[in-house]
């Protein structure tokens, strides 16, 4: 092994915690560099389970280091609660394992609330988001008015910052005819959240420098799937973070020449969770029985994933999106027992065949699935 990204090539829940789990084995840092605790990993362990959504998996594993980076956006009450779930389950967690990017930024309760009502607005044409304030946090980072971790070191800066960031979503929450948040009312809690989170922070640049001279093995954790990509996904029904391979440098701080290896995970049929397009869904009985077999409810959501078939159009292009050098293969025993199964070889648009997936929403609701049947 040497340094080696794992991403999703479809729409997420691939299995990707299962081969991180089991790559993590012969890693010295696993690295997390974008999303938040939308996404949810499942571990089975000598008979434990783990359910985690923002701590990489390695955390589980003893003499692995995990290193959340500046790309995550990071919910201060749900990181807290998350180490206290695994602790309670004999996993030791200190900064010896657990470093956290100063520079990662913070998600809000105001962030959760924004993101709440906005998807009961959209009513049939809403998003699909797990409602957990992702969107509104990334949108406050690239509006430069987000809260970092390392705020966190002086309260009357972090209390101006916070003031202002709460002014400015109040004037929506007005218009909305929704009542105005006062971040007085969150503000000692957060502070004291924050001091506890302090005593992991370090610079995510620094620790794969240093990981990087020592000749380490570091494994990047990637999360969601190439399709849910805010720039390569099927927007607008995407996540609010870059899902490709070429994130894990810009989401951590390390340069492509640190990456050996992209692997990407392949699910042997198709799910996603939430709205938006889906060339091979199945709406009939097999649809349902893949759902079935395969479980395909959300970690985080508990929400039931939309089946259908295998896509090699889908997948030969995240396959390109981010110069996958090879593939994991999983649930390829969840379509035991169908007489035949369908593979989707391409899509025909207006009557023309293509072989790829179009990037205009109203081209995506067009495309029919060609199959072959096996």
């Amino acid at each position: 092994m040497t340094n080696v990204i794992v991403i999703g090539t479809q729409w997420g829940d691939e299995g990707k915690g299962k081969i991180v789990d089991w790559l993590s084995e012969k890693a010295d840092l696993v690295v997390r560099f974008q999303g938040g605790h939308n996404a949810g990993h499942t571990l089975v362990i000598d008979g434990n389970v783990f359910k985690l959504s923002l701590l990489p998996s390695g955390i589980v594993r003893n003499n692995t280091v995990v290193l959340i980076g500046n790309g995550v956006v990071v919910d201060p009450f749900h990181l807290i609660r998350e180490i206290k779930q695994l602790e309670e389950k004999n996993i030791k967690i200190s900064p010896e394992n657990l470093i956290i990017s100063d520079a990662a930024f913070l998600i809000l309760p105001i962030h959760q609330l924004v993101d709440e009502i906005r998807e009961k607005n959209y009513g049939s044409k809403k998003i699909g988001t797990t409602g957990r304030g992702i969107g509104p946090a990334y949108e406050d980072k690239i509006g430069r008015r987000g809260l970092r971790i390392c705020d966190f070191v002086n309260k009357d800066d972090f209390e101006s910052k916070i003031k202002k960031l709460y002014d400015f979503h109040n004037i929506w929450l007005s218009a909305m005819s929704e009542s105005k948040q006062n971040y007085e009312d969150v503000i000692d809690k957060l502070w004291s959240l924050g001091q506890k989170i302090i005593p992991f922070t370090r610079p995510s640049w620094l620790i794969l420098d240093e990981y990087k001279n020592e000749s380490s093995n570091i494994l990047f954790e990637g999360a969601q799937g190439t399709f849910l990509d805010i720039d390569h996904g099927t927007y607008p029904f995407v996540t609010s973070s870059n899902t490709v391979s070429s994130q894990a440098g810009i989401g951590s701080g390390a340069g492509p020449t640190l990456m050996n290896y992209t692997l990407g995970i392949t699910k042997a049929y198709t799910t996603r969770v939430g709205s938006g397009p889906f060339p091979s869904e199945d709406h009939g009985e097999n649809g349902i029985k893949l759902g079935k077999q395969g479980h395909e409810f959300g970690t985080v959501t508990g929400r039931q994933r939309r089946c259908g078939w295998f896509d090699t159009v889908l997948v030969k292009q995240a396959v390109a999106l981010s110069s996958i050098n090879g593939i994991a293969f999983t649930k390829l025993d969840v379509l035991d027992g169908f007489k035949q199964i369908k593979i989707c070889v391409g899509y025909t648009l207006d009557g023309k065949t293509i072989n790829y997936l179009p990037s205009s929403t109203l081209e995506q609701e067009k495309i029919k699935p060609i199959y072959e049947v096996m």
